[in-house]
């Protein structure tokens, strides 16, 4: 499944991360959401299993995620990372 939110290399995004009643918000750069091949999904089976790889920048650190697609909007997507949820939008709008 392709992602409609429209991801720019040289961009800046939004993150906020979602965990319980806590709530953190990040500015991040070079963003990418490649979906994970279906030979992949099968060999963990299951409601859970990630859907797609996400890659960002954030501070100067690389963040690696692996997360379900649960929100695909063309103004941001959300997805569960564990028990956690990414909220990732373009930074000039607000999350």
């Amino acid at each position: 499944m392709s992602i409609k939110m429209p991801l720019k290399f040289l961009g800046s995004y939004k993150v906020v991360i979602r965990q319980g009643e806590t709530e953190k918000q990040e500015i991040c750069q070079k963003l990418t959401m490649t979906p994970i091949a279906e030979q992949e999904k099968n060999a963990t089976d299951g409601e859970s299993s990630p859907t797609h790889l996400i890659t960002y920048f954030c501070f100067g650190c690389r963040r690696i995620l692996e997360g379900r697609l649960i929100e695909n909007r063309e103004d941001g997507a959300v997805f569960q990372v564990d028990e956690r949820k990414f909220e990732f939008c373009p930074s000039i709008r607000m999350c």
